[in-house]
């Protein structure tokens, strides 16, 4: 673990590699889980007001479920999230040449709305978990995105790294500055370590 700030990441933030590989995952991310996309307070409030504008993005299943349930819900273990269809996928999911994309990032890429999806999507594969007083970032490794880590270990390109962006919007510029700096000295150390044997 690493602490910087009030953050504290999991060193498989740093250590593990990953990149996105759509056309073998399929976006199955927004299919899988117990519960929908978490959400904050704020992001809640967000959905609420652009439903309009990026309504006509969403399937008619998707438009249903939210008309149905409200643009955010809170699950059983009373967390705000994006509402399910049917208990499986998000209702902000679209399906598209056999993937799924966010309806609410395509609204954006539109200019239809300045929100570009929830933070904890753009996020992922991190999760984080507030507490009292810290907030723990920690790498998630799920069956679905094993294309990812075998793309990500052939570019070697670290999870922080593919996640730059992510981690900006979610922490500031001087906290992703922080980690990428111990990302360095991490990599740097193991170097050694090779180099002496």
């Amino acid at each position: 673990m690493i602490q910087i700030g009030d953050f504290i990441f999991s060193l498989d933030v740093l250590e593990k590699k990953f990149r996105c590989d759509l056309e073998a995952c399929h976006g199955n991310c927004c299919l899988e889980g117990d519960s929908g996309a978490p959400l904050s307070n704020d992001e809640s409030v967000i959905l609420l007001d652009i439903y309009s504008d990026i309504r006509d993005y969403l399937r008619e299943e998707g438009r249903r479920a939210i008309e149905e349930q409200g643009t955010s819900i809170i699950d059983s273990d009373g967390d705000i999230v994006t509402p399910l269809i049917a208990g499986r996928e998000c209702a902000y999911a679209v399906y598209d040449n056999a993937t799924w994309f966010c309806g609410i990032e395509r609204a954006w890429a539109d200019g239809k709305t300045d929100f570009q999806k929830p933070v904890s999507c753009h996020l992922f594969p991190i999760r984080v978990k507030k507490f009292s007083d810290i907030t723990a970032v920690n790498y998630q490794e799920i069956d679905i995105c094993e294309p990812a880590r075998d793309y990500g270990e052939k570019e070697g390109l670290a999870v922080y790294k593919f996640l730059k962006e992510a981690i900006i919007r979610a922490f500031g510029s001087d906290i992703y500055n922080e980690l990428s700096k111990a990302g360095e000295e991490l990599l740097s150390g193991k170097s050694s370590s090779k180099s002496l044997k």
